[in-house]
């Protein structure tokens, strides 16, 4: 497996599983790539599922989030303990306490399995918040967090755009986000 990894932000060892940051990879697809990956890890790309749950269940992971929006503003969320399950359970999330500045838009979706266009398995029976947000993620009800959302050149009244409720509003759409996993007894150099 070939991985970007970060070893400058917060003392490094992060192995990064999702970044955006300019819409040249399109989010807006299937159960089957959510579970490959997809994209080009110097650029936008999604690790996959399977690698993700892989990464996190062999030992107690801690999961970061940058995000920045349009002004170039950065804020950030942690979560001491970070697990997807495996497929038979349709990757279901693990979450543990959450620090940070960007407000915890996260903890709602804790427990939940995921979502894409063509599998639905979140808790809005009107709709399937993957279609209805354009991309997939770990739907409760549609609403918090969406950071495989639409990108759009630019960040007000985006509903369906890449989503941190806590910092910038439901219809706010971020210009970046990066999610990223290591072990939680790392000790950095």
């Amino acid at each position: 497996i070939q991985v970007y990894c970060d070893q400058t932000t917060d003392g490094g060892g992060w192995t990064v599983f999702q970044r955006r940051q300019d819409g040249s990879v399109d989010f807006y697809l299937g159960w089957a790539d959510y579970k490959r990956g997809f994209g080009n890890e110097t650029g936008e790309f999604w690790l996959g599922l399977d690698k993700i749950h892989l990464l996190t269940n062999q030992t107690n992971t801690t999961v970061r989030v940058d995000l920045m929006d349009w002004a170039g503003a950065t804020r950030y969320a942690v979560y001491d303990h970070f697990a997807v399950s495996a497929e038979n359970r349709n990757y279901v999330l693990t979450l543990g306490s959450y620090s940070g500045t960007a407000g915890d838009s996260l903890s709602i979706h804790r427990g939940m399995a995921f979502t894409t266009k063509d599998r639905e398995h979140d808790n809005f029976p009107p709709d399937n918040c993957a279609i209805h947000k354009t991309g997939a993620w770990w739907y409760n009800s549609c609403s918090n967090s969406n950071l495989n959302g639409k990108y759009f050149q630019g960040g007000e009244a985006l509903h369906n755009g890449i989503n941190w409720s806590t910092w910038k509003g439901y219809e706010y759409s971020l210009k970046r986000s990066e999610m990223k996993i290591r072990p939680a007894n790392f000790v950095p150099n």
